[in-house]
């Protein structure tokens, strides 16, 4: 199944009131591994930058100036998007805002149910604790020092690594067996379950001396010699 990991940053906390869009950052999993495939736009705002927004992200609206608007880049957007599901932390923000930048173009809003919102899934996993990205990072061992603001194609790549754990689909990956111990039963380790009942024996006495037949053929070096036929 393919699902993209999607990011923002903007430059406020609403779209209604005239905030907009400054970045996109999304990485592609499949099958709940990432692809290496991604996408990521700087945009042109074209207003100011708040002093709170800018100590966030950085991104000063003299860098963001030359960028392409949100107009440009938004069917390539699309494109990449497809119909996949969208993975997304607070996702009612970051899709808050994309669509306020769809409505402008007259274009589709991304409905509810094609996001996954990890802060939801975080909050009912881990209740009463922070679930705030750089908290799950912490949490399941994800190197973040890169992250010393926010960034989307960095923080979608952080989530991604953060989802796989939250949803449990690194552990199901692994293929765990037990191995039993010589010492079963003598100190933790569970010993082995004993049938009931033998399974009846299916090499009958014409194929044990077939085999033993066949061993003889091989000299007397032979390692099979150390195995006795039907032990």
């Amino acid at each position: 199944m393919r699902e993209i990991v999607l990011d923002t940053e903007t430059t406020g906390l609403d779209p209604l009131r005239g905030d907009r869009l400054v970045e996109i950052g999304c990485v592609e999993i499949y099958n709940r591994m990432p692809t290496g495939q991604a996408f990521h736009r700087y945009i042109n705002p074209e207003r100011d930058m708040p002093a709170e927004a800018f100590a966030v992200h950085g991104l000063s609206a003299e860098f963001l100036a030359d960028k392409p608007l949100f107009a440009q880049v938004v069917d390539e957007f699309l494109d990449f998007i497809g119909d996949a599901p969208l993975v997304i932390h607070n996702a009612s923000f970051d899709a808050g805002f994309l669509n306020a930048e769809l409505a402008r173009l007259s274009r589709a809003a991304i409905p509810r149910e094609r996001l996954v919102d990890t802060l939801l899934l975080a909050r009912r996993k881990h209740p009463g604790v922070s679930n705030r990205l750089d908290d799950l990072c912490s949490r399941y061992a994800i190197d973040n020092s890169r992250r010393t603001k926010h960034g989307a194609l960095l923080d979608a790549e952080l989530l991604a690594e953060v989802y796989i754990d939250l949803i449990g689909a690194r552990q199901s990956q692994l293929i765990l067996a037990e191995v039993p111990s010589e010492r079963a039963g003598q100190g933790g380790d569970k010993p082995r379950r004993q049938r009931s009942t033998p399974l009846a024996a299916r090499v009958t006495e014409l194929d044990l001396d077939a085999h033993r037949a066949f061993i003889a053929t091989m000299g007397d070096k032979a390692i099979w010699k150390e195995y006795p036929a039907g032990a």
